[in-house]
């Protein structure tokens, strides 16, 4: 039978699968059909299509009525016409709806000038919104929280947000809400998300088509603290952040800007440069000796060991856990994220060092990811109301300072970090990848655990984007396996099966985003585009195997720093600062 189906588009004979709708097919002809609700992330199994916007209709030879291109599927022989007078007004008038119940504070609004809804008025010609006598616009209150920003004003009812929130990430935050002219996108009750079953994972802000959602914005919060002459004022990068960054300011996608941002960081006025990379080496440190205690004392028998290892290093990922798994608090690492290690590390030996008081060290961090800053504002990891990390920033919040203190970004020479907290070896790097952390710590793990030097570096078993990965690695006749996960809809197929006895691991990795760190919220938007994601993994990859060192524990700062003061891995000092505890969030209803 054949599965082909013929048809033409815009006077172009086109031929594609049975299924396909006819906004696929244009694309796959190389025509561009607009759309606002539509979003499809390439190999991730993402795609909403609602046929909410009515931008992208077209006109098909038969039918009387304009068909939304993305929720019509082509049949054999169809003709469709994507830019006729009928459908460029059609496209107008549905926009110049949109526009008329939208706020025009353009000039301020967050998204400005990277608002999927500004370009696309733009590219319809629209120039001025028309009018209407007695017509209302819709107003909401704003709701705020640690990570983000909630204007539903300035919501067009695509869906998106809902389709990540609930599809992709099976949280469940968001939802149509109300009916008719009253209809919002919104938690529960309309509740605040800080109240809501909300992680601050950030991926409705990644596909808002509009300044509906937005990241928090702290870049405020470090210029003022640059500009206090009381304060010494660090600064730690996430390893993701290099891969990313250099978008902002025109490099091409895929480029490690490491030595270009170590610049630009310190011509902001930062004291000191530093590397989370570092810390990621300490979590490895204690995140492995913690699984090998696990595995080996399973192994001589203790059934009451807690297996799998679950990664801690996401917060997203653990306040899921806290609200979904508490009957389970006991199964993931008791490492802290490597954000908060370093800022342990920070505020406990490098402010000694410095001679500078702990109130007085300012540490700030640069992150993928937007729910870093919630982390920071968990009790936990503060001492007598002094938090570990001040203030996260994302990787586009560090882009706008660097804009605004008029730095000549691309011009900038090469840079290294400062020591000690600056220096990492290749497995630290590649952290911002989903399966990083699990490659990272098979690397040190095998090691310790054989006594043997580990002549494979490269496991490309646990690397790719398949949501859920499983593998096994010998450690010289013992097998340990492992489970990789990425999206926390995934994540909870992986943790049902475990809770319901289905799935057995020695150690599961769990990233909230979609490829990591690197797809994180507090990155230049990929707007579905899959392929930028590869090219930031990519780019991981290749400065881990440019590094002279490429495993953990070979990081000579690492050891200078269990010998001068954390004693060894999992001592008590090391489990004083660097670990940690988990509670119970369920939301009880």
């Amino acid at each position: 039978m054949d599965n082909k189906i013929k048809l033409t588009i815009d006077n172009k004979p086109v031929e594609v699968a049975k299924g396909t709708t006819i906004f696929q097919a244009a694309r796959q002809a190389g025509i561009n059909i607009p759309a606002l609700c539509y979003m499809k992330l390439d190999n991730l199994g993402v795609e909403n299509r609602p046929g909410a916007c009515r931008i992208c209709v077209v006109e098909v030879e038969g039918r009387r009525n304009l068909a939304p291109s993305c929720s019509t599927d082509c049949t054999e022989g169809m003709v469709v016409k994507t830019t006729s007078p009928r459908v460029l007004n059609a496209r107008k008038t549905v926009m110049e709806l949109i526009l008329s119940d939208h706020p025009q504070d353009c000039l301020v609004c967050p998204s400005n000038g990277k608002c999927e809804l500004q370009d696309l008025a733009a590219t319809l010609g629209i120039r001025e919104i028309r009018k209407v006598e007695n017509a209302a616009v819709s107003t909401y209150r704003k709701d705020y929280s640690y990570s983000l920003k909630r204007d539903m004003d300035k919501c067009i009812l695509c869906r998106r947000c809902e389709s990540m929130c609930n599809d992709v990430q099976s949280v469940g935050a968001l939802g149509a809400i109300n009916r008719g002219f009253t209809s919002i996108v919104a938690p529960a009750f309309e509740q605040n998300l800080s109240d809501s079953p909300c992680v601050f994972c950030g991926q409705c802000v990644a596909v808002c088509p509009t300044g509906a959602l937005t990241r928090t914005d702290d870049t405020g919060r470090v210029f003022k603290a640059l500009a206090d002459p009381t304060k010494t004022v660090v600064v730690q990068t996430a390893p993701a952040v290099r891969a990313a960054l250099g978008e902002e300011f025109g490099i091409t996608p895929g480029t490690s800007v490491t030595g270009k941002m170590a610049a630009a960081l310190r011509r902001l006025g930062f004291d000191k440069v530093f590397d989370t990379d570092f810390a990621a080496d300490l979590t490895i440190m204690e995140e492995g000796t913690e699984l090998l205690g696990r595995i080996g004392a399973f192994l001589k028998g203790d059934t009451s060991v807690k297996l799998p290892l679950l990664t801690s290093c996401c917060p997203a990922w653990i306040n899921f856990f806290e609200q979904n798994y508490p009957d389970m608090l006991d199964q993931p690492s008791t490492a802290k994220s490597p954000q908060q290690m370093f800022g342990a590390v920070a505020k406990n030996y490098l402010a000694n060092k410095m001679g500078v008081k702990r109130e007085d060290l300012v540490v700030v961090s640069v992150m993928p990811c937007i729910a870093k800053k919630y982390e920071c504002t968990r009790k936990e990891f503060s001492k007598d109301g002094n938090p570990d990390v001040d203030i996260s920033i994302s990787t586009v919040e560090l882009a706008s300072m660097i804009k605004m203190a008029n730095i000549d970004f691309v011009s900038l020479p090469d840079e290294d970090f400062d020591h000690p907290l600056g220096e990492s070896t290749g497995a630290a790097v590649i952290f911002g990848a989903t399966g990083g952390v699990m490659e990272a710590a098979v690397r040190t793990a095998y090691e310790v655990f054989t006594g043997k030097t580990l002549e494979r570096l490269d496991f490309k078993e646990l690397r790719g984007f398949e949501g859920i990965r499983t593998a096994s690695v010998d450690f010289n006749g013992t097998t340990v396996n492992v489970c990789i996960a990425h999206q926390l809809g995934n994540a909870r197929k992986v943790m049902d099966g475990i809770r319901k006895g289905e799935l057995n691991f020695h150690a599961v990795e769990v990233m909230a985003c979609p490829g990591g760190c690197i797809g994180g919220a507090g990155q230049p938007y990929h707007k579905g585009d899959s392929s930028l994601l590869k090219a930031r993994a990519q780019s991981l990859y290749r400065e881990d195997a440019n590094k002279p060192l490429r495993k953990s524990h070979e990081n000579p700062y690492i050891t200078k720093l269990y010998e001068e003061f954390l004693g060894q891995p999992m001592s008590e000092l090391a489990h004083h600062l660097l670990h940690t505890h988990y509670f119970d969030k369920h939301h009880k209803i």
